[in-house]
């Protein structure tokens, strides 16, 4: 398999620096582009997504300083690294260049081998944000996980009002008593691959995941619409998904699987709970365990689908429910009305 090469930009508007940079750089096995000036620099990093840039600051149309300055204030861009090689090297640039954001600041003429081990290093450091940023992508939401880099860890929440989910398998006891645990993992595994996708289609985030039961929100971050219907709209698709998992488990001589979904919206406290070493990002509230009741009610009434009044109050005409009536849950003092969706 060949290694793919990291992409470097050089961003000067004389010609002859241009060719002395690229002959440098195929020597070190990196790819190349080139711009002439700071508005086709940003155009090309918009295009081709460099690895790093190397950046000239005296240019005409938009200098390396105001390109810097945009390429380090766009979320999409700021974590590309840049080198600084300019004539313009006195004291007061160089802090101005590295205040912006840049890598390192090297004077105009250069000393190949000394940019040679600069590219290295900078590449070196984005290879490690780039694995942070996947690994913090594997294990919280694209919401979560940009949220953390953008603004670091710190314990606490907000109240806002949300939209919570909980759903599980039925039996799922009696699968894993009839199923050896290397066939009950890959069923799990496919099972949350496909619902993960309707409830990220539809803003929610999964922030729980216990056995074969799991968690959403919808409303924690910012996104269109409103939060009960997105949650319903989701809970919706994620019914029409398991029927298309169970037509391909069917036919291999797999057994399909049922499942419920509760879903209640209200005020929550919206957040990471844990310690300053442990913690995850969650909500707590009386919607969350609200929704977990309603979703164990799912069992007794027989539906999949059950929602309480507070996100049927939410819910466009096109999306009826059916009032099954007031349900005391355990540990409630007040009964709640529960409805349920086709």
């Amino acid at each position: 398999m060949t290694a793919i090469r990291p992409r470097i930009l050089i961003v000067d508007d004389e010609p002859f620096n241009v060719d002395y940079l690229e002959q440098e750089l195929a020597d070190l096995h990196y790819e190349t582009i080139a711009a002439v000036n700071g508005q086709d620099a940003l155009e090309k990093i918009r295009n081709n997504a460099p690895d790093l840039v190397l950046l000239d600051i005296m240019m005409p149309i938009l200098d390396g300083f105001a390109v810097l300055e945009r390429i380090k204030a766009d979320p999409a861009t700021r974590d590309i690294p840049v080198i600084v090689i300019s004539a313009n090297n006195d004291l007061q640039s160089v802090i101005k260049g590295i205040n912006l954001g840049a890598e390192d600041y090297l004077p105009k003429p250069f000393e190949p081998t000394l940019l040679a081990a600069r590219i290295a290093v900078s590449l070196e450091k984005k290879f490690l944000r780039d694995q942070q940023r996947k690994l913090l992508h594997t294990f919280a939401s694209d919401e979560v996980a940009e949220e953390l880099l953008a603004s670091g860890f710190s314990l606490g929440g907000k109240k806002i009002r949300a939209s919570i989910m909980f759903t599980d398998i039925r039996s799922f006891t009696t699968f894993t008593e009839s199923h050896d645990a290397e066939e009950v993992v890959e069923m799990l595994n496919d099972y949350f691959a496909a619902v993960f996708e309707p409830i990220a289609k539809h803003g929610g985030i999964v922030n729980q995941i216990i056995g074969d039961g799991l968690m959403a929100m919808f409303g924690v971050t910012q996104g269109k619409g409103d939060h009960r219907q997105s949650a319903v709209l989701a809970a919706l698709d994620m019914v029409r998904v398991i029927k298309d998992f169970n037509q391909a488990r069917v036919s291999v001589g797999k057994p399909a699987i049922k499942i419920g979904i509760g879903i209640a919206s209200g005020e929550v406290m919206a957040g990471y709970a844990g310690t300053q070493h442990r913690a995850t990002y969650t909500c707590v509230g009386d919607a969350v365990n609200l929704a977990a009741r309603i979703e164990a009610h799912t069992k007794e009434a027989g539906r999949v689908i059950l929602i309480d009044s507070a996100t049927q109050a939410g819910l466009p005409e096109s999306l009826k429910a059916e009032s099954l009536g007031m349900v005391l849950f355990k540990g409630k003092v007040t009964p709640t009305e529960v409805f349920a969706l086709p």
